[in-house]
């Protein structure tokens, strides 16, 4: 009886941690998702503006799912001077990284 007791609570013990790591994980997912929309809609916005973003960094904060968004953007000349390259970085608000996205797009 006093085996079953033990492989029991060792069996309860493991579900309780699998549990924390599924919730601890599914909170990340979450936010890379939600990183990935934001990080997509910065390069819809960065194709579709008529004017080349201006060479250099931009950074900037954005509100997506009720949540604030740190953005970077840094535009580069590539080795063909008719495309910019535009690196977009997005991280939560605590500053961890949450999606990065790379896109070239004419210069003119």
């Amino acid at each position: 009886m006093m085996v079953a007791l033990a492989i029991f609570s060792l069996v309860a013990l493991t579900l309780l941690k699998l549990e924390g790591t599924i919730v601890r994980n599914s909170g990340e997912i979450s936010s890379q998702a939600l990183g990935q929309i934001v990080a997509h809609n910065m390069a819809v916005e960065t194709l579709t503006d008529p004017r080349p973003p201006a060479l250099g960094e931009e950074e900037g904060v954005t509100d997506n799912g009720g949540r604030l968004w740190n953005w970077r953007r840094t535009a580069a000349l590539t080795a063909d001077p008719r495309l910019v390259r535009v690196d977009i970085t997005i991280s939560d608000a605590s500053g961890r990284p949450a999606a990065a996205l790379t896109l070239a797009r004419p210069a003119q």
